[in-house]
């Protein structure tokens, strides 16, 4: 099935970005000779290494000499070489961007909050003349709040690396609302952020905005942006769900490998969302994600392949990390991919045989084409948001 999302996207990419950093505030704060930071995360953003290699471009075009530095808190097994190797997975390394990778857990102690929270900063980028900020901004997979996952997240928990990303997450998801923005004004009176380069990205895996937003409107402006991101991305149009199979889980699709806003198995179990669904499988991890299962915990069923594929030290660091260890737990383990599916579906309670209503999905970032049992199917005859593009098969896993 097809289901219909606004496919509208930016088209030329660097020239978008050329044009952003003319904006008052942005790129004219670039000075000749100036050592410039460009903060980048572990999130699997659309066409990154491109952006910032634009990014970079333009830096140099002002005289500036740009580097890279890893702004993904304890990702990466909270090492070093975890994190650039992460970067390079995604292409961002120097060949590809133009810039050396300064990669380094070390950081520096700016001070702390009046309740007493320390607020830790990358010790690489606050050496630098100057900062800018690479990062999505989507909805968070623990907590809702006016500012969620973006730049002032980056700026909180990824550019405090593991120390920051442990302080913050020791204060637990309730606390973020109030915490981020906090941590991430008091990080800028301090260290030289010039501006961020927002990402909001579109049901299609496309980028559907760009925008450089100045350091002294981030806080203002993140709220706006956040609004826009919940409008563009996919989503599952169905109210409730017996069974959902998802192909593959990772770090490069969601913090918790699967974006909760859309299965609605959060972490945090207070926090509500997306589709009401009895039974998760899993059948894979991404190759992106390095054998960091992180939300493995939130599927019923996976397969024996995901079991073997995980790298249990960086999945715990993970899980340790953000104090949730139900997020690292592991489900029933069935021999193939088959076995899972046919086990949860056996499992399903409160169902007529052959009514149950289930879907397969690539990965909750890819949503606009999907698979939907043959009762789903005849339900969704005339709806104007799906469309068919086959008739029904056997399921092949």
């Amino acid at each position: 099935m097809e289901q219909h999302f606004d496919p509208s996207h930016v088209a030329n990419l660097a020239e978008t970005i050329a044009h952003e950093l003319e904006r008052p505030h942005t790129g004219d704060h670039l000075r000749p000779g100036a050592r410039v930071a460009l903060a980048v995360g572990s999130r699997g953003i659309v066409r990154l290494a491109e952006i910032t290699r634009a990014v970079a471009e333009e830096v140099r075009r002002r005289g500036a000499t740009p580097f890279v530095v890893p702004a993904m808190g304890s990702h990466g097994g909270a090492t070093a070489e975890g994190q650039r190797q992460i970067l390079a997975g995604y292409g961002v390394d120097e060949p590809a961007v133009g810039a050396p990778v300064h990669s380094s857990m070390d950081t520096v102690e700016l001070g702390r909050l009046p309740d007493g929270t320390p607020v830790y900063f990358d010790r690489a980028a606050s050496e630098a003349d100057g900062i800018i900020l690479i990062n999505r901004i989507k909805p968070h997979t623990g907590f809702h709040g006016p500012i969620e996952s973006g730049l002032v997240k980056m700026i909180a928990i990824g550019l405090g690396k593991h120390r920051g990303a442990g302080a913050m997450h020791h204060r637990g998801y309730p606390s973020f609302s109030r915490l981020l923005p906090e941590v991430a004004r008091f990080s800028m009176s301090c260290m030289p952020i010039l501006f961020g380069v927002a990402v909001v990205e579109n049901a299609f895996g496309q980028i559907a905005h760009l925008e450089a937003v100045p350091a002294a409107h981030i806080l203002a402006r993140e709220p706006e942006l956040l609004t826009l991101a919940r409008e563009r991305m996919g989503r599952l149009l169905v109210e409730r769900l017996d069974l959902l199979i998802v192909d593959e889980i990772g770090k490069n699709i969601s913090g918790i490998g699967m974006d909760p806003n859309i299965t609605g198995r959060f972490e945090e179990p207070s926090v509500v969302g997306g589709v009401q669904i009895q039974k998760i499988v899993v059948l894979r991890l991404t190759p992106e994600t390095h054998g960091n299962a992180y939300g493995i915990g939130m599927a019923d069923v996976t397969t024996q392949d995901v079991l073997e594929g995980i790298d249990f030290a960086a999945t715990y660091t993970n899980a340790a990390t953000s104090a949730v260890l139900a997020a690292a737990r592991v489900p029933v383990v069935a021999p193939t991919a088959r076995d899972a599916v046919v086990l949860a579906y056996r499992t399903l309670t409160g169902v007529t045989p052959g009514q149950a209503k289930i879907v397969r999905i690539r990965n909750t970032s890819e949503l606009h084409r999907i698979w939907m049992c043959e009762h789903l199917w005849e339900e969704s005859s005339g709806r104007p948001d799906l469309r068919s593009l086959s008739s029904p098969q056997p399921l092949a896993v």
